[in-house]
């Protein structure tokens, strides 16, 4: 069996029913579009998002977590559109982890990546989210669910161009090789969330992601993933080595890079939090 075709505990949907999903990725894509609302998007649908909503939903680790909250807000089947307030209040992992979810229930192989896209700041690679898919043909392509329709994107959602969502493992590269300003890369909204650490931060999630252990954005373990201490001289050649891969989908061989039993979510409305993750 296609490993990408494997759930795991992150992407696994439970006692989902499927037959009456869609099988075409892009149909997919529509469907999750249409069951979350992203919690900065409030003023896009002209709704005001409850302050639980805010904080609570977007920490839902598990997309049986995901399915349950929808279940409690509406009764509608999952093929229909939902209003905002019957929505999951998610990020744009969240829309990546459960159109994943759905392409790898029906039959397509997926996984999550992380990166930076360049297409909602000017001039700016945004921390973002997004899905890849292999197609029939056996071609790898990236989708983002979050701008599936809704937004105006000078390019197809279902393939998004390599340079206009870079993995981390290419940003890393292009700050290291002096290509791009690491000071380019973060959230452009908070100052302080940019910069080299937090690349090699996202180049740690996307590594994770491709092996099965689809973190939250903030997630980490250690003072590096906040930038209060600097990179060491191992963490940075360790990045290297996943920036210099084609393709990060390799199990862990560096220590420095697996994911611990037990990490820090370090949650921007909830504090700082010890997890432990469920076991693969």
């Amino acid at each position: 069996m296609d490993d990408y075709l494997k759930q795991t505990p992150y992407s696994d949907p439970g006692d989902l029913d499927t037959s009456g999903l869609p099988r075409e990725p892009g149909e997919l894509a529509g469907l999750v579009r249409n069951l979350i609302i992203h919690r900065g998007e409030g003023e896009l649908f002209g709704h005001s998002v409850p302050e639980a909503r805010l904080h609570h939903d977007a920490e839902s680790r598990y997309v049986t977590e995901i399915l349950r909250i929808l279940r409690e807000r509406g009764d509608a089947p999952l093929t229909e559109r939902r209003a905002p307030e019957e929505r999951f209040v998610g990020t744009c992992r969240d829309f990546s982890l459960l159109l994943c979810s759905l392409l790898r229930a029906t039959g397509t192989p997926a996984r999550l990546r992380c990166g930076f896209a360049t297409y909602f700041v000017d001039g700016f690679h945004e921390d973002h989210w997004v899905t890849e898919y292999r197609t029939p043909e056996g071609r790898w392509r990236l989708a983002d669910a979050q701008v599936h329709h809704g937004y105006d994107m000078p390019f197809d959602p279902m393939d998004v161009p390599r340079d206009r969502f870079l993995v981390a493992g290419k940003a890393w590269r292009a700050c290291r090789e002096g290509r791009a300003d690491p000071m380019d890369f973060g959230l452009s909204g908070v100052g302080r969330l940019r910069g080299l650490w937090f690349v090699w931060g996202n180049v740690v999630r996307d590594l994770a992601a491709v092996n099965g252990v689809e973190l939250l954005p903030w997630d980490g373990w250690g003072p590096q993933f906040l930038g209060r201490v600097p990179l060491t001289e191992h963490e940075l050649a360790a990045a290297d080595a996943v920036g210099s891969q084609d393709d990060p989908a390799r199990p862990y061989e560096d220590p420095r890079l697996a994911v611990p039993a037990e990490i820090t979510s370090y949650t921007p409305c909830l504090g700082d939090r010890k997890v432990t993750l469920a076991a693969r």
